[in-house]
């Protein structure tokens, strides 16, 4: 048998496959210098990796996640969480490698992104890289019930099979359409004990990245699915109390990346004006390293800017960042002893 999905193109998924074409025309025209390409790209791994593993249940707050991925200690947080992170940065890396060849997506590739995803935690209760030999079940974290029985484990191998046949084969879809069926179907043969939904958004991120809708590299579906986690199950479930017709998840699917595209649309689009500013202003090495640092994590005070700039004395950075408020640049919110200065990017 081959896979077939089920679903009907709507106005709703037009619009939004419209919008998604739009945003990607203006990625690939617009010029980021490296460094700042670099620096927004390690904010959007660190927001994916914190969101898709929060989704499953990691307490890590996001500058937690953003400490352990900078390499420090946080000593108060769970060592599994702080591994789940870790492992995801390292599926991640195996997913953006893989991009450099024309080969089919594989099993062997799907097995490894899990493996990756979740080696050294739970005493590998999770059989990394293995597909169940046993059935499983989606349990109602609330109400511990079953919502929701996968196919047997028999089942798997075939299915699995069929569906990555589809997925290199399948040319009369939208690419997009395709990540997004991509993503339910794992989530839905469930073929591994743990780690599913990790590695289905996974897997719908490389085949986005595969035809060339990486935008950069700078976007996080996950952050749209963790905002308000109900829905996103919701949508998932959705499919199944319809007879398997994707066209709610589908929507749901595409609505997320035009929104969370469209949000990096505008933020890109303030971010060209900010480096235009910074080459009409003459600017410290110091001020240019708060506005990366700024850039890279939302914001900052005058504590992290002392740690960056270890040599300079606190009363001339606190001058540096009045300047750079006073040149339009910056803005601060908070209480006296707790500023925290952000980029002013919406009056650029």
């Amino acid at each position: 048998m081959t896979y077939k999905p089920k679903f009907t193109i709507t106005n709703s998924i037009t619009t939004s496959l419209a919008k998604i074409e739009r945003s990607r025309g203006f990625f690939d025209a617009i010029n980021l210098s490296e460094e700042l390409l670099v620096t927004m790209q390690n904010q959007a791994l660190l927001l994916e990796a914190h969101h898709t593993t929060h989704i499953e249940g990691t307490e890590l707050t996001l500058d937690q996640s953003r400490q352990i991925l900078s390499g420090k200690k946080v000593i108060e947080a769970n060592r599994e969480d702080v591994q789940e992170i870790k492992n995801y940065c390292s599926a991640f890396e195996l997913v953006s490698e893989y991009l450099n060849n024309d080969n089919p997506i594989t099993e062997s590739l799907i097995r490894e992104i899990h493996k990756r995803l979740v080696s050294n935690v739970r005493g590998n209760a999770a059989a990394p890289g293995e597909y169940r030999k046993i059935q499983n079940y989606v349990i109602n974290s609330q109400t511990n019930k079953i919502i929701y029985t996968p196919p047997p484990a028999y089942e798997v191998n075939i299915q699995m099979q069929e569906l990555l046949d589809w997925i290199n084969h399948e040319t009369e879809i939208s690419d997009i359409l395709v990540a997004g069926i991509a993503q339910f179907q794992l989530v839905d043969i469930h073929p591994f004990l743990d780690g599913n939904g990790r590695s289905a958004r996974l897997l719908s991120t490389l085949c986005l990245y595969r035809q060339g809708y990486d935008f950069k590299k700078l976007f996080t579906l996950s952050e749209y699915y963790d905002r308000n986690r109900k829905n996103y199950y919701e949508a998932i479930q959705n499919v199944r109390n319809n007879n398997m017709d994707m066209t709610g998840w589908l929507e749901y699917f595409v609505k997320g990346l035009e929104t969370q595209i469209g949000e990096l649309q505008n933020k890109s689009a303030a971010i060209i004006k900010y480096e235009s500013l910074i080459q009409n202003n003459k600017l410290s090495k110091h001020q240019n390293i708060a506005i990366g640092y700024i850039i890279e994590n939302g914001w900052i005070n005058i504590q992290n800017y002392e740690d960056l700039c270890p040599d300079v004395n606190k009363r001339t950075l606190q001058r540096e960042l009045k300047e750079l408020i006073e040149k339009n640049i910056l803005y601060v919110e908070g209480a006296t002893n707790n500023r925290l200065y952000k980029l002013k990017l919406g009056n650029l």
